[in-house]
């Protein structure tokens, strides 16, 4: 099992930057694929960005340009380097992490941008 441990979240302005982490414990990191999914209030959960353990990446149409996703395989974190931040891009942000056979969840972080 791999646990996830999101961090980073707050209240910034439009426009503004923020860099969300999670942290793994728990199996083997360099191996997992790990991904970033985001919930806004009274919508579903979505894709932001994926990692590959080879570091291929993609990401969703509306963060493209504007978020980068990362990993440190010595400290065993996942990051997502937000830029630009809209308020549409407000929402409780997940760190997924995904190996053969299963997958688990971190808690969250919240982003909230607003002025």
């Amino acid at each position: 099992q791999v646990q996830l441990v999101e961090s980073g979240g707050g209240l910034v302005q439009p426009g503004g930057s923020l860099r969300l982490a999670c942290a793994a414990s728990g199996s083997y990191f360099g191996g997992l694929t790990m991904g970033w999914y985001r919930q806004a209030p009274g919508k579903q959960r979505e894709f932001v960005a994926i990692i590959s353990s080879a570091g291929e990446t993609n990401y969703a149409d509306s963060v493209k340009g504007r978020f980068t996703v990362s990993t440190d395989n010595v400290t065993r974190t996942l990051y997502l380097q937000m830029n630009d931040l809209k308020p549409e891009d407000t929402a409780v942000y997940y760190c997924r992490a995904i190996w053969v056979g299963n997958n688990n969840w971190g808690r969250g972080t919240q982003v909230t941008v607003s002025s």
